[in-house]
C-alpha cells in the first residue's frame, strides 16, 4: 500500500494539511504512523471513520515521510482525488 503513496501525483503530507483535505472531500486515502501521538492524529483518524475514507496506518513517522519522498518524519499524509 505505502508504494501507492510514493507513486501518487497528488498528495499532501502532515497532520493540518491531510484534516483539511478530509475535511474538504479531497482526500482518496490516509496513511497514518502509529509512532505519532494520538492527540495528534485522534482527528485525522476520527474524520476518516466519519467520512468513510480508508486509513492505513504505517509503522513508523520516519516511513511515512520516506513514502511521502521527505526527509523528516510524518504523522499523517493523504492521496488526493486527480
Amino acid at each position: 500500500m505505502p508504494n501507492r503513496l510514493k507513486t501518487a501525483k497528488n498528495k499532501c503530507v502532515g497532520t493540518k494539511q491531510t484534516q483539511k483535505a478530509i475535511e474538504a472531500g479531497s482526500a482518496v486515502v490516509v496513511y497514518v504512523a502509529k509512532d505519532a501521538e494520538t492527540k495528534v492524529t485522534s482527528k485525522v483518524i476520527e474524520l476518516c471513520m466519519q467520512k468513510g475514507i480508508e486509513c492505513v496506518f504505517v509503522d513508523t513517522m520516519r516511513q511515512l515521510g520516506e513514502f511521502c519522498g521527505i526527509e523528516i518524519g510524518a504523522a499523517s499524509a493523504a492521496i488526493l482525488k486527480d
